[in-house]
């Protein structure tokens, strides 16, 4: 639970210079907190069976790389095998694990009928299933009133019910064993509105809702953790294959990603978040961080404050400018 205290701290954190400061504006109090005082990934995740869903690439990948040097068995999961089989190699030249502790499962979110016989495949190939990350998903480029609906239901088929239909055949063998952990990777957008996605902040916000009622209705099983984690912008793929307008209509400029955080910084908050229970993690460079704070506890003065910088944000990609990066350089002057 959050609390007033928790955005005075890390306000007041953010105000530290340097090597400090650097470290410390990332993450919400409780998972920075964590990341001092809790368990290492190293300790608590090693051996355990991690499913890694959206594993070919951005932070899927990395999180089969990190998760590989503290020792997890791993499941690799996306729709492109010769990718996966890519992750994995790489992940045994960085790790000790040996071939048979990775298995590569191939795995399409849309096809939802296919989802129980994977779920048992990766059960029957380790025996269990520890921990599930829900990663797989798109994210969206485009103005509302250009955007067809198809794109609208393609996001939410994806988004929502893909990651739900996972979750649905892999919880009933965490309740069997009355312990694991799911964890669904949201976003920024799951918290507070972001012009340009509408339709993927709906299903993240969607996304936010699901797991927040069924960590409740999980209260009988208190060894089974419903984690969420909201990301603000991160270096990776998922610009590049965002969906636009139009269903098979690709980014024009997917623009630059130096203003970003750094995926392995990322991951590494994930799995501390992770190997130490944390149910909700807000990971992202400043200004993002005040800006959740802002909608938790001063959503009118959020709202003008994201409105003035989303108009920006709109007006640079109608011109056909980099929309984040200006949008990003005006943020952190405001």
């Amino acid at each position: 639970m959050y609390t007033l205290a928790d955005f005075r701290v890390n306000w007041w954190a953010g105000a530290f210079s340097g090597q400090a400061r650097g470290k410390l504006k990332h993450a919400d109090l409780t998972l920075l907190w964590s990341s001092v005082t809790g368990h290492s990934p190293e300790t608590k995740l090693r051996r355990l069976v991690v499913w890694v869903t959206g594993a070919s690439s951005g932070i899927g990948e990395e999180l089969a790389y990190q998760l590989a040097k503290c020792g997890s068995r791993l499941v690799l999961s996306a729709r492109r095998e010769d990718e996966l089989n890519r992750v994995k190699r790489c992940c045994l030249e960085r790790s000790n694990l040996k071939e048979e502790d990775i298995l590569v499962l191939p795995l399409d979110l849309l096809q939802r009928t296919s989802h129980a016989d994977k779920a048992k495949a990766a059960v029957q190939y380790f025996g269990h299933i520890d921990v599930l990350i829900n990663n797989g998903g798109r994210s969206q480029r485009s103005l509302f009133e250009e955007t067809s609906l198809d794109v609208y239901q393609a996001l939410m088929e994806l988004n929502v019910l893909g990651t739900i239909s996972i979750t649905k055949h892999v919880l009933p063998y965490m309740t069997q064993r009355g312990s694991g952990s799911i964890v669904t990777v949201s976003s920024i957008a799951g918290l507070v509105g972001a012009p340009l996605s509408t339709g993927y902040a709906a299903s993240k916000h969607a996304l936010q809702g699901f797991f927040n009622s069924l960590r409740i209705e999980l209260t009988e099983y208190p060894n089974i953790l419903i984690s969420t984690v909201c990301p603000g912008p991160v270096q990776s793929q998922i610009v590049h294959n965002a969906f636009t307008e139009e269903l098979n209509k690709p980014v024009n400029a997917p623009g630059l990603q130096e203003h970003k955080m750094a995926t392995s910084r990322c991951v590494r908050l994930m799995l501390v978040g992770i190997a130490n229970g944390v149910k909700e993690m807000w990971i992202a460079k400043q200004p993002f961080l005040f800006v959740y704070y802002a909608w938790q506890y001063v959503p009118t003065f959020a709202l003008f404050l994201t409105s003035k910088l989303g108009r920006r944000r709109v007006e640079n990609f109608r011109t056909g400018l980099d929309a984040d990066a200006t949008y990003f350089t005006k943020a952190k002057r405001s």
